[in-house]
């Protein structure tokens, strides 16, 4: 696999990059086309063969558990045990150290997991975060194969109507506030795959 980097959006000196400053207005912003074609399709063919996805459950620590009426999805967390795992987690690692240069949000680290939807999965409206909890600050999504029927991650605004419908398409990535936006993955007509991540904020441990 071709090892080139990812290249963000422009940033020039003083000012801040465009995908910067529309998610600064909106708590929001997609970048199409984010990966290169040879890193998206080493990652799809790693999922595709990915041994140890397992159902994903709801809830955390005590309360984890199953609930298929809620999520069907299965997942794997990227430990960067490969070289396409290291390269995408290097180039989110680089939108956490932009992130944090330009809002000081003293983002503490960045974790991120396979997901894979079968035909008829989905994940029913949840938050990422909430007030009292807040240590995801960013959510963020990237597609690693395109689906043609169903599948859409719908973000919906304050008032439960929806905001944004993504139809997934390979390279895209999203990021988004994970406190602000309820959002959900609609149920899929066809194989969906995708990383699903969370930008971090945990307290010092002493």
């Amino acid at each position: 696999m071709d090892t080139a980097q990812v290249t963000l959006l422009p940033e020039n000196e003083g000012t801040q990059p465009l995908w910067l400053a529309e998610f600064e207005q909106h708590g929001l912003v997609v970048l199409p086309q984010f990966l290169p074609a040879d890193l998206v399709s080493s990652l799809h063919q790693e999922i595709q063969h990915q041994a140890r996805l397992q159902p994903a459950a709801i809830g955390r620590a005590a309360t984890l558990q199953l609930a298929h009426d809620i999520r069907r999805d299965k997942t794997c967390w990227l430990e960067g045990n490969s070289i396409a795992q290291q390269l995408y987690m290097q180039q989110l690692n680089a939108i956490l150290a932009q992130f944090n240069r330009h809002f000081f949000l003293g983002l503490t680290g960045y974790e991120c997991h396979f997901a894979h939807y079968q035909p008829g999965d989905f994940y029913r409206t949840h938050l990422d975060a909430f007030s009292d909890q807040a240590s995801r600050r960013v959510t963020s999504v990237c597609y690693l194969n395109d689906v043609e029927q169903g599948g859409e991650l719908v973000v919906y605004d304050a008032q439960h109507q929806p905001y944004l419908v993504l139809p997934p398409r390979a390279g895209t990535l999203i990021l988004f506030e994970s406190s602000r936006f309820p959002h959900e993955v609609k149920p899929t007509a066809q194989h969906r795959y995708s990383i699903a991540g969370w930008f971090r904020q945990d307290p010092p441990l002493f």
